[in-house]
């Protein structure tokens, strides 16, 4: 086996998907009996929206869910006033996608689900392990049932409590967000309309807020409690923290179907890779769920790492390559907190900041920008979509595991697709992870960089 895949959340199940079109032989498994049944990672943003354009599940995702409606506060059990949830970001040709989806995550993983299994991909449920151990040819992982996986690489996305991080020995450094416990459920509630997110707001700063769940029946709470509460996830507690809160009754409060607690933190993986062992997702970065970047985070681990793994595994590029992967995700998961730290404090509104679409890789070491003056796109930058003189549109010509040149003529071993003017002057090359490797004045220094990157086999 190539790769064994530890947990079948949004990361796992978005890494399955990308190895599986690559022809990779992998196999997730999963400590649970099924997948998770909540709703807690319910933000699907822009950048997130074009990684699923590429994987093959935007539309269904879109299906699955809706936008996010306006927060209505309340007080005393009078609608007191709404607000947009967001700044709005303008659509254009090379961003079109700028509003947030709202999905709850066990609908989201229903999706990536069915994808993986489309390609062919396999997720064997029940398997919790328990230990890892690793040599120059590859990794060990057992199993609670006493049975044992080998793989040629192991990817860690078991959570914040992952059984493999511990397993090799790494580390958290982090810190409290918020000395309160938080609470969140999903759950069935009559007597509130589904046109808004509604908020009820405690004069402490505690409160409870109550938002009907696009493409579900259900409403996800979320609460914030005074210090020292014992968050109770029974019906009857959920029932009274809502009408202590709010002007419903409690037996307004239909149905429980889903509730955890916690205290938001922040915290990030000592390293993301050791040897044959790579962490993602909340494995290696723990968010507070303010402005919904944690899953988003997590899927762009998977997609970082994805063509990555294939292009080692298939030959293309020797194991060093993977050492990108730590020095590009665990910056970016490191602004991630911050900024999502600043979210949950009231320091930053949602909107410009929280659509991931201004994240890059400017400063990596795979990304080589040779032009005297370069323009708006830059090496490192995501690259925009756009329509070019021929009116192909660049994530119809991104979308699938391969290179793309960008080039005003093709360039012998790599073909090539004129840019849209909005780029800029140049020659580009970009990752199947849609982001722009490389870019010239001329294809000088091109073919040395595809060695380097595998991207040349590959083109």
């Amino acid at each position: 086996m190539d790769v064994l895949i530890v947990g079948a959340g949004p990361t796992g199940l978005a890494l399955g998907i990308d190895l599986a079109r690559r022809g990779v032989d992998a196999l997730v498994v999963e400590a649970g009996e099924r997948l998770f049944p909540g709703s807690r990672g319910k933000g699907i943003q822009p950048r997130t929206q074009e990684v699923f354009d590429d994987l093959g599940v935007r539309d269904a995702i879109r299906a699955a869910g809706g936008l996010y409606p306006p927060r209505l506060l309340w007080k005393n059990g009078e609608r007191v006033a709404t607000e947009p949830m967001f700044d709005e970001v303008t659509a254009d040709e090379g961003a079109p996608y700028t509003e947030p989806l709202m999905v709850a995550q066990w609908r989201t993983q229903e999706v990536l689900y069915a994808r993986l299994r489309e390609l062919g991909g396999r997720v064997e449920f029940g398997r919790a392990v328990t230990d890892v151990a690793q040599d120059a040819d590859g990794v060990t992982a057992r199993f609670a049932d006493g049975t044992a996986v080998r793989a040629r690489y192991l990817v860690a996305a078991d959570g914040g409590r992952s059984a493999v991080r511990r397993a090799v020995g790494v580390g958290m450094t982090g810190e409290p967000v918020d000395p309160s416990p938080f609470l969140v459920a999903d759950l069935r509630v009559r007597g509130l309309d589904r046109d808004h997110w509604h908020t009820f707001a405690g004069d402490d700063g505690t409160g409870v807020a109550l938002c009907p769940l696009a493409g579900t029946e259900d409403f996800q709470l979320g609460a914030k409690l005074p210090e020292g509460t014992r968050p109770e996830l029974s019906l009857a507690g959920i029932r009274r923290l809502v009408s202590t809160y709010s002007h419903l009754d409690p037996s307004d409060v239909t149905e429980l179907r889903w509730a955890s607690d916690f205290r938001p933190r922040a915290a990030l993986a000592d390293r993301f890779r050791v040897g044959r062992v790579l962490l993602a997702g909340d494995a290696a970065h723990v968010h507070s769920p303010a402005g919904g970047q944690g899953l988003n985070t997590s899927i762009q681990d998977a997609y970082n790492l994805g063509w990555k793994l294939g292009t080692v595994l298939a030959g293309r590029a020797a194991d060093p390559l993977l050492d990108t992967y730590e020095e590009e995700r665990r910056a970016n998961a490191a602004a991630m907190l911050d900024l999502t730290t600043g979210v949950h404090r009231g320091e930053v509104r949602r909107g410009e900041a929280t659509v991931q679409l201004g994240l890059g890789y400017r400063e990596s070491s795979l990304s080589e920008e040779t032009r005297r003056d370069p323009g708006p796109v830059r090496a490192g930058d995501r690259a925009p979509d756009g329509r070019n003189a021929a009116g192909v549109r660049m994530f119809d010509a991104f979308r699938g595991p391969h290179w793309t040149l960008l080039s005003p003529a093709p360039v012998e071993g790599f073909g090539g697709v004129p840019a849209p003017e909005s780029y800029g002057p140049g020659i580009f090359l970009v990752r199947p992870d849609g982001y722009v490797g490389w870019a010239g004045d001329t294809a000088d220094g091109l073919r040395a960089y595809a060695r380097r990157t595998g991207a040349l086999d590959a083109a």
